[in-house]
């Protein structure tokens, strides 16, 4: 006996709109495709409309990502009736617009991290959706690989004691060459700082394991000053850090440091996590993504060090979904794997993390931003 898999009409589905094509619009319409395939959810994602500003390159995205429609006019997004969920994957600076629109349309959100620029968009985003009931989340994806989610699980569980220190470090080379010509990523109205833009992971998952950041302490540097327009005709200031790092105080008494770069010769993505607590360390190395180190003090002295963990094995976060151990989880499965959970909660939530988190850590990074003007001890508000 031979069956047919019900038609798109006869099963829950949630009807997708987009904000944006590029990298991010990339990853999230993969993630939508790759969700049903991989874990049973409760309603199907169907790629209704894609939006972006040159007319010729969101069409050509439309029909490579699998959507059905595509416009010039976010606008139209996210009054669609045939769309139940906006997907934000537009530069920072124009997220909070989006967000309120969309909100105010009563369309669930998912939105590209960070929330805002500012502190003060992010809030009356935040203030847009609380009122209208909307569900909502915030795409810190990584989160949601396997090794990660593992970390901290262990932290939760005190296999390594009381945490006292968390360090995290994001280097990367993109910035590094003072040829790079000026865009959105060197506005700070649009593309944001780079302590908000990277430092937000690391703000994110730092709270994730530890709990609140209290203090923080920043400086930041730029190191190319100007760079050469888009037409190359002329030279136009820079208002965003290169690099920057913090030490961190936590409500719990635990201490940190964040540092983020964008001119490390050779570091393409260099994303790495170290937990002190006072039974063991553990260490998460983007490099070695599928990869998780523990070290515990109570081992047999004989073996001292820190042995590794492949975070593969059924029994670990998300892994379970995926491949036969040993074929590895890559970073688009972090997208797969947030998509997949937010729709299986579909439609009565919860949605996690939630923009509300993306008001809280965008506090944080506003205190690192202040702190840094200031050059002094910033409390988050």
């Amino acid at each position: 006996m031979t069956g047919q898999p019900p038609a798109d009409g006869e099963r829950a589905g949630v009807r997708i709109g987009m904000v944006g094509y590029g990298a991010m619009g990339k990853a999230h319409a993969y993630a939508y495709t790759a969700a049903p395939v991989i874990r049973s959810l409760a309603a199907r994602p169907h790629l209704t409309v894609v939006s972006g500003r040159h007319r010729e390159a969101v069409a050509a995205a439309a029909a490579a990502f699998g959507f059905d429609s595509w416009t010039d006019d976010w606008q139209e997004v996210v009054e669609r009736p045939d769309v139940d969920l906006v997907d934000i994957c537009s530069p920072p600076g124009t997220h909070a617009q989006i967000i309120e629109a969309a909100a105010r349309n009563g369309k669930a959100i998912l939105c590209e991290k960070p929330l805002a620029v500012s502190l003060a968009a992010a809030e009356a985003a935040l203030g847009a959706v609380a009122g209208s009931g909307v569900l909502n989340a915030i795409c810190f994806n990584y989160r949601h690989l396997p090794a990660v989610a593992l970390m901290r699980e262990l932290v939760a569980a005190g296999e390594i004691g009381e945490v006292l220190l968390w360090r995290g470090s994001w280097l990367s080379d993109e910035f590094l060459d003072p040829a790079v010509r000026f865009d959105w990523r060197f506005d700070p109205d649009l593309g944001g700082t780079t302590i908000a833009d990277l430092g937000c992971h690391l703000v994110d998952l730092a709270e994730w394991m530890v709990g609140p950041v209290s203090h923080v302490c920043a400086q930041s540097s730029t190191f190319t000053r100007e760079r050469a327009d888009a037409a190359g005709t002329g030279m136009t200031p820079v208002r965003v850090d290169d690099a920057s790092g913090a030490l961190v105080r936590f409500a719990s008494g635990a201490a940190g440091v964040f540092e983020v770069a964008r001119v490390c010769a050779r570091r393409p993505c260099d994303f790495t996590i170290e937990v002190n607590g006072s039974r063991g360390t553990l260490v998460f190395d983007y490099s070695h993504l599928n990869e998780l180190r523990l070290g515990r003090g109570a081992d047999d002295a004989r073996l001292y060090g820190m042995r590794t963990i492949r975070a593969e094995h059924p029994d670990h976060p998300y892994a379970g979904d995926w491949w036969a151990m040993g074929q590895g989880v890559g970073y688009g499965s972090s997208f797969v794997n947030l998509v997949g959970g937010l729709l299986s909660a579909w439609p009565d939530g919860p949605w996690v993390p939630g923009l509300d988190v993306g008001l809280r850590v965008q506090r944080v990074c506003d205190a690192m931003e202040r702190s840094s003007l200031e050059s002094t001890w910033v409390s988050v508000a």
